[in-house]
């Protein structure tokens, strides 16, 4: 099994995410293409909502974030991300690591990513969602990362390596476990398709500028065209008449 990396179109990735910056395997462009990533390609969760599922395929990931102008959650947005990352030259792995958030045995379902830049190992997550990081931060026990009034830090707890926004533990791998294209499969499958799922069950949709996150549990719509609206102006994805009133109905319940 192979990643396909050879079937992005990285001009069209580039021009996504509104990057037209150095291209090299640096620090500094892994900083940038990340933080381009995140503003420009919302996380959400709107097609398992609506009961459609999530495909990985690279096919399917650039179909729907790339031209069809979507956003996606963790395991679409950063196996898109570093597809983008090797093609551009950086070596990285591909991690599964357990969210936390106050509890400590979920199962691994959250897919992050270390790359290596300038002879250092970077964490770098453009899935995450809620606190998750804007940009990469340096792979070591201890690493802080401070941006606007965010605050990360990352730190051992044991054979683990945790990422801490603030006091709040978010996720915890072990960097040296190896994880295959199976493994990513299987635990999408559970994230989207699981009756207990959280991801089908609640509107997760979030936009991440500078400065703000800006979610859609803070914004108060009452029709389909209303939010329609909401989701082109203020997140930047685009959703048909029938999605919008199906989504509403999740937002009552």
């Amino acid at each position: 099994m192979t990643w396909d990396i050879e079937k992005l179109d990285l001009d069209a990735y580039l021009t996504r995410i509104g990057y037209d910056g150095p291209l090299a395997p640096t620090a500094a462009t892994l900083r940038d293409v990340h933080l381009a990533h995140v503003q420009a390609i919302p996380f959400e969760n709107l097609d398992v909502l609506l009961g459609r599922g999530v495909r990985l395929d690279l096919d399917s990931l650039q179909a729907k974030m790339v031209t069809g102008g979507r956003g996606g959650y963790c395991h679409e947005q950063n196996l898109l991300f570093a597809a983008a990352l090797e093609r551009l030259g950086f070596t990285m792995k591909r991690h599964l690591a357990r969210i936390r958030l106050g509890r400590y045995h979920l199962p691994r379902s959250h897919a992050t990513l270390t790359v290596t830049a300038d002879g250092r190992t970077w964490l770098a997550d453009v899935g995450f969602g809620g606190d998750g990081l804007v940009e990469p931060m340096p792979f070591e026990d201890g690493a802080t990362l401070e941006s606007g009034e965010w605050r990360w830090r990352l730190g051992r707890d044991g054979d683990f390596w945790v990422l801490h926004s603030g006091e709040t533990e978010l996720y915890a791998f072990r960097p040296d476990e190896p994880h295959y294209q199976s493994d990513f499969e299987v635990a999408n499958f559970y994230v989207s398709e699981y009756p207990q799922s959280p991801f089908r069950h609640h509107v997760l949709v979030q936009r991440t500028t500078a400065d703000t996150r800006i979610r859609l549990e803070d914004l108060l719509v009452t029709t389909a065209e209303e939010l329609m609206a909401t989701l082109r102006d203020r997140i930047g994805i685009e959703v048909a008449y029938e999605d919008a009133e199906a989504v509403l109905r999740k937002l009552a319940t």
